[in-house]
């Protein structure tokens, strides 16, 4: 949402730039939803990549081709023989794919039947086809994964990536998320789960207040995050610069309610403990925590007290806490 690159995004993150803004889509504006504030790509990069054609048309493909792009021009890799392009896979989730093409189809089916289907309509709603474009476009013949998982999809998606390293299923996994979620559906669905901020509509960049007493709701948002991840050893032969490592991950689930946390906060709780046991770390060596944060009254509560469950030793310093 802050730029249409990484590195133009960085550049407005550290002077404190915003990306929620006014909605501003025309197909949005005439719906009056109670939320009219969002974390859009910017309409100067996202109104170009609408004219693509299928089988790319659909927009959680484009961000994923784009930031897929981007983030291995940037590791410097590129994979030459056979043996290179079997050994680097993709990784890449989304949580709703596209669904408002789901909505389109549907309206044309009922309109003007069956033979007015695009062939392209399975193929555009799919979500594993991010990850499989991606692989296409770079012929990267190692293990393709997708996987949705709501907000922790891109989460997810990195992990998986770092475990099929680590087992040896690959040497270089390009992994992360995608998400085209603004639109009149999705927008539809949230606001009637009572999910987003509908105060600060007036003012969008004060709507995005996790932990904060004034929070009434998440800011929907779009875009791409992804890396390149390989093995320290790969790394290493390639003399590659080294951004970060991952030493451990962890998965868990509340078992409590489709939506809502467990109010004991057991699911974020035995997730960052099942990180920090993967990682052979105890909970002092960590300084930030990347949370979930969707600004809701209850959710918020429950993460922070699950957070505090795990960073408890008084003699540590507590971990900085922030949500992207």
């Amino acid at each position: 949402p802050l730029a249409g690159n990484a590195r133009e995004s960085w550049v407005r993150l550290v002077v404190g730039g915003c990306g929620v803004r006014k909605i501003e889509e025309e197909d949005l504006l005439s719906l009056k939803l109670p939320s009219r504030v969002c974390a859009g790509v910017p309409l100067e990069v996202k109104q170009p990549m609408m004219k693509a054609k299928p089988p790319l048309s659909p927009l959680f493909i484009q961000y994923a081709l784009k930031a897929a792009e981007e983030a291995l021009n940037d590791s410097g890799y590129k994979p030459e023989t056979d043996q290179e392009k079997e050994r680097t896979g993709v990784a890449i989730g989304s949580g709703i794919g596209n669904v408002e093409e789901i909505a389109q189809v549907t309206r044309t089916l009922d309109k003007r039947g069956i033979r007015r289907v695009s062939p392209y309509f399975i193929p555009s709603i799919l979500v594993n086809m991010a990850a499989g474009h991606v692989s296409l476009s770079h012929d990267l013949r190692g293990p393709n994964h997708a996987c949705s998982t709501a907000c922790a999809t891109g989460a997810h998606a990195i992990g998986d990536a770092f475990r099929l390293i680590r087992n040896g299923d690959a040497d270089v996994m390009v992994a992360g998320g995608t998400e085209a979620s603004i639109g009149p559906l999705s927008l539809a669905g949230f606001s009637q789960i009572r999910a987003l901020s509908t105060k600060y509509n007036d003012s969008p960049e004060e709507a995005s207040r996790p932990f904060d007493d004034g929070r009434d709701g998440f800011v929907i948002g779009e875009g791409a995050g992804i890396v390149v991840l390989e093995s320290l050893s790969h790394a290493i032969e390639r003399n590659a610069h080294v951004y970060a490592e991952i030493t451990g991950y962890g998965l868990s689930g509340d078992a409590y309610h489709i939506t809502a946390p467990s109010p004991c906060g057991r699911g974020a709780t035995n997730c960052m403990r099942a990180a920090l046991r993967d990682a052979e770390a105890p909970a002092s060596r960590v300084g930030y925590i990347n949370a979930h944060a969707t600004s809701t009254p209850i959710g918020d509560v429950i993460e922070a007290a699950a957070i505090a469950s795990v960073f408890s030793d008084p003699d540590a310093a507590p971990p900085h806490v922030s949500s992207s």
